[in-house]
């Protein structure tokens, strides 16, 4: 593959989608042009955790090759987000003396004090995703973002390190070495998207993005620049589907296209005679005759007691950290979920704080799809997978941790590049 193009790879419940990116040089700096996206469906994949290998090798196949149909350019790897309820997260602190007699903080010292942080106890059938610095310390002066070039005796740094299930993380590696990729790193889904979505002054106020999947949503919290939480919860818009199919005591296919087309989240804005004929739909299920008009305030009450039910879940994530209702920059929705008419009301009602619908910030693309919610996460790995190919200076981009990981999937990967022919 060429050096100049980025992939993100983002294996959700319901779809798998490829966002390819290309750097270009404009007036001598490097610019990120997005040139590709496509979705298949997926198979094998369950709640964000791989339930049949061969199923998801299959879907990642069908995605990979048209991707390259469409760019006409090889893709040899990808960033791929990895989100599951088994994902978990922790504060880890770690402190180490200055090493040099002035006193003047290295990089070094700042490697060791991270490393320093990891080794915390993790249970045995878990490994370390990532170890994200969140502020460091220099002798009694706390909250430092950058403490290179600082002088002190002693430097301590609070981390909060993302842990995965190894044998999540050994099934999903291996369903995407059997595609002939290789991995650049994995990264924990909202933390990806948020590169795409939030902008650097939001995450300095406190923001929060929240990615409602098919069966899981996901939530990253930031503040002061620096990502403070983050949690799956196995909860998603699938489950508003299966409530509607209840409800109207319908087929799940036909739920969720009665959900799409008339479902709203706020059922205060129809009355009890307002109802939608639904035997087109029906029709076209091939249940002709089952239904004919249901009531549209009945399905928006469904659907808003689920989604208050997941915000509530999204608002006790927050009461962990102490910030419920408390981050001024608001809420950012992204996923097939927050497509739900009046998802947004409901976020701002039942989290207490500012709320929208997330889009990519300023990432130039000819292409439209790339500013759907639901594409959001493959177009963060992208800018994620760009960051850390330019190897900037400073630890705002040093955060993949993926070192670590490769080397627990590197044998995988020599297994299976024996088995390719």
């Amino acid at each position: 593959m060429r050096d100049d193009i980025i992939a993100g790879l983002d294996i959700g419940s319901s779809a798998i989608r490829l966002v390819v990116g290309q750097k270009n040089l404009n007036n001598n700096a490097e610019q990120l042009q997005i040139i590709g996206a496509v979705e298949v469906p997926s198979s094998g994949i369950n709640k964000g955790v791989v339930t049949s290998i061969e199923d998801t090798t299959s879907s990642i196949s069908a995605c990979l090759e048209k991707a390259e149909r469409l760019i006409g350019v090889p893709i040899s790897s990808v960033w791929v987000s990895i989100n599951g309820p088994h994902i978990k997260c922790e504060r880890s602190r770690g402190v180490v003396a200055v090493s040099k007699s002035d006193g003047e903080v290295t990089e070094d010292d700042v490697a060791r004090a991270i490393e320093a942080a990891r080794a915390l106890s993790v249970p045995p059938n878990y490994e370390i995703l990532h170890v994200i610095p969140v502020r460091f310390t220099v002798d009694n002066q706390e909250d430092i973002k950058d403490p290179i070039g600082m002088t002190g005796v002693r430097l301590e740094v609070e981390t909060l390190i993302v842990q995965g299930l190894s044998s999540q993380i050994k099934n999903l590696t291996k369903a995407i070495y059997r595609t002939g990729l290789d991995i650049d790193d994995l990264v924990l889904s909202p933390l990806a998207a948020s590169e795409a979505v939030i902008g650097a002054k939001q995450k300095e106020l406190g923001a929060a993005l929240v990615n409602i999947g098919a069966s899981t949503t996901s939530v990253a919290i930031f503040e002061e620049g620096e990502i403070l939480h983050a949690a799956v919860l196995p909860i998603g818009s699938e489950h508003i589907t299966s409530d509607v199919a209840i409800g109207l005591r319908c087929p799940i296919n036909l739920a969720e296209r009665i959900k799409v087309e008339y479902g709203s989240a706020k059922s205060d804005q129809f009355n009890k005679k307002d109802e939608v004929d639904v035997s087109e739909l029906a029709e076209a299920e091939d249940l002709g005759g089952e239904l004919t008009t249901v009531s549209q305030k009945y399905i928006s009450e469904i659907i808003q007691a689920r989604a208050e039910e997941i915000f509530e879940k999204i608002d006790a994530e927050f009461k962990k950290i102490d910030r419920s209702g408390m981050l001024p920059a608001g809420v950012f929705l992204i996923g097939g979920g927050s497509k739900l008419e009046g998802v947004v009301d409901v976020a701002k009602d039942s989290l207490r704080l500012p709320a929208a619908i997330g889009a990519n910030k300023g990432l130039s693309s000819v292409i439209d799809k790339v500013n759907d919610p639901s594409f959001l996460t493959a177009l963060g790995l992208v800018v994620w997978g760009d960051q850390l190919t330019r190897k900037r200076k400073g630890f705002n981009v040093k955060w993949s941790g993926g070192e670590m990981v490769g080397k627990s999937f590197e044998k995988i990967k020599n297994w299976f590049s024996s088995l390719l022919p």
